[in-house]
């Protein structure tokens, strides 16, 4: 019976353990910036749009266009991204995120793309631009 408390109260231990590594390790894996989003490295900001409270970015890296939309400060306001390559895929990333929404890529060489976000009311879509 000794061995098997002992073995229950390790168990239990390293249960809390775990648990507590979960529990405190998602909000140390949020992104710092929309660069560290979109997945650092080689990504730079090549457009921007003011959407009052928060800011909605393009970024690019040489072969993938991402989208984040910024919070200025965190808060359960809705936020979304989104970009669309012509004529194709459309991706998407709404929700009542606390620091920004997104990222969304797609790789769209050759292709002229659209981009945007929104923030509560406020909304922004781009025209199909940054071909190439």
């Amino acid at each position: 019976m000794r061995k098997f408390k002992q073995g229950a109260a390790l168990t239990l231990a390293t249960a809390a353990a775990i648990a507590g590594t979960f529990a405190t390790s998602s909000p140390a894996m949020a992104a710092s910036s929309p660069i560290a989003a979109c997945g650092g490295g080689s990504y730079h900001v090549i457009d921007q749009h003011d959407l009052g409270k928060a800011t909605v970015y393009l970024l690019y890296n040489g072969s993938t266009n991402c989208v984040v939309t910024w919070k200025d400060s965190p808060n359960s306001t809705r936020v979304n991204a989104v970009i669309r390559r012509e004529r194709g895929a459309y991706v998407t990333d709404p929700g009542n995120f606390s620091t920004y929404a997104g990222p969304v890529k797609i790789s769209a060489a050759g292709k002229c793309i659209q981009w945007g976000g929104d923030y509560g009311s406020a909304q922004y879509t781009s025209p199909l631009e940054h071909c190439g």
